[in-house]
């Protein structure tokens, strides 16, 4: 097996494979690609542009800049400055291996050697696999359900439906995050959080066709933990019925913009891959310090 090496990259040569690679992974849209000139400035400025490498050959980046955090405004800059993580990329020949979470891994140590404590980054609430790497694996936390962030957007993997993004917060130095970057707190599963009184706000039934389908009903939270269902492969979904996918879109974001302005976060993720038909949770919990 290829050894893989995680460092900086650097240099017109590395930042330009860094260009390319985004065309891979992020297809049908010329003008959202990242360029190296920018990449360099961004690596030359405080920010972080990381690469994986197998036989020097990039086949996954992360790329972040400073930035402030829009809490309290009133504060000066280095009061609040925080590290914007913009892209996290991997290519489709290297999928499936953890290599996300190891660009992460290694972009939250360097975070930490330049004394930054937060960083944010947005993604598609309705990605499952995102989801679990977010907040199951990384630890981060999300309070904040943003619409239309990037306007139509023209990529392959984004084309078609609303913007709509989770941002969520990575407290670096955490004791969450540490726990569950170093995998040293046990997981917990969809019995553990029912066991809990975990109430389920939504649920999802399948069809002919055995996509997921919204239910009918959505309760409203009034347990101090909750959980959302998603549907398990929604790029699958999108591919086979674009307006089951817009139907998810709105009935999702009307239940986790609920949620957040009643003052609960998203502080997990529950895949049940061992059932013949996958099943997905948001785990929101209330009432309890998120960040610890």
């Amino acid at each position: 097996m290829t050894d893989i090496i995680i460092r900086p990259l650097a240099g017109a040569e590395e930042m330009k494979q860094a260009e390319d690679l985004q065309r891979v992974v992020w297809p049908g849209s010329e003008t959202d690609i990242v360029p190296a000139h920018l990449l360099l400035t961004i690596a030359s400025s405080g920010g972080l542009v990381l690469g994986a490498l197998a036989d020097d050959r990039l086949i996954g980046y992360v790329m972040g800049f400073l930035g402030t955090d829009e809490e309290s405004p009133d504060r000066v800059a280095m009061a609040r400055l925080k590290h914007c993580s913009h892209q996290v990329g991997v290519h489709p020949e290297s999928r499936g291996q953890g290599l996300a979470f190891q660009l992460k891994r290694a972009q939250r140590e360097a975070l930490i050697r330049q004394g930054i404590r937060l960083a944010t980054w947005t993604y598609d609430p309705l990605l499952s696999v995102n989801a679990y790497l977010n907040l199951h694996r990384l630890g981060a936390v999300c309070r904040s359900y943003k619409r239309e962030v990037y306007g139509d957007m023209r990529d392959g993997l984004n084309r078609g439906l609303p913007s709509d993004r989770f941002q969520v917060d990575w407290w670096v130095t955490s004791n969450r995050v540490e726990a569950r970057v170093k995998g040293s707190r046990p997981p917990l599963d969809l019995a553990h959080y029912l066991s809990a009184g975990a109430q389920k706000l939504n649920s999802a039934g399948l069809a002919d066709d055995d996509l997921p389908r919204p239910g009918d009903k959505v309760e409203e939270p009034s347990s101090k933990l909750v959980l959302v269902e998603i549907p398990p492969d929604f790029f699958e979904v999108r591919r086979l019925d674009m307006g089951l996918a817009s139907e998810w879109r709105t009935l999702t974001r009307s239940i986790f913009e609920g949620a957040f302005e009643a003052g609960y976060v998203a502080t997990d993720f529950v895949y049940l891959k061992g059932e013949k038909y996958p099943r997905s949770y948001y785990v929101l919990s209330s009432g309890e310090s998120t960040l610890g």
